[in-house]
């Protein structure tokens, strides 16, 4: 036989267990869940650097939390902008790569050889390949735009000497 306490304890738990079934149902985590994921790779890194920074954790943690950082950034970033803007923004994620090593090389007391060349490598090409994403976005119709007025400007010109020069 349950006790009245056991009784009581079981209802609780059954009554929760309802609401929590009924508000998933109806959406409310759902929300939270698509809206604050990232959060769960954000406060992370940023834990990591406070723990460094305030307790003087070892630089060590600073590798992933530079990673996590970037990361959420980008998945907020996802998540306000669409899925889609992660075709323009996956440097991003070798951009974390980088930050992690160059923070970890910055603040560590030893210095580790080939992480900082590493680092500016692999953040050199992240730039590189996401300004390559973003010029095939919408600055291909800028440069379009200037070939054909130069073009249209050479054209008209032809001919005709300029005085003074």
């Amino acid at each position: 036989m349950m006790s009245d306490n056991n009784k009581l304890m079981t209802g609780i738990l059954i009554l929760a267990a309802g609401i929590i079934i009924l508000l998933g149902k109806l959406g409310v985590f759902s929300f939270l869940g698509k809206a604050l994921w990232p959060l769960l790779l954000l406060i992370p890194g940023i834990i990591f650097h406070l723990w460094h920074f305030w307790r003087k954790g070892p630089s060590e943690l600073l590798l992933p939390g530079g990673i996590l950082m970037v990361y959420g950034i980008l998945f907020i970033i996802a998540n306000i902008g669409g899925w889609s803007t992660l075709k323009y923004t996956w440097p991003g994620f070798i951009l974390g790569i980088a930050v992690g090593l160059y923070e970890y090389e910055f603040f560590s007391p030893v210095r580790q050889k080939g992480v900082l060349i590493a680092a500016v490598i692999l953040g050199a090409v992240s730039v590189v390949l996401l300004g390559v994403t973003l010029f095939s976005l919408a600055l291909i119709y800028l440069v379009a735009a200037v070939l054909i007025i130069g073009g249209i400007w050479l054209i008209a010109a032809r001919g005709k000497s300029r005085r003074g020069w």
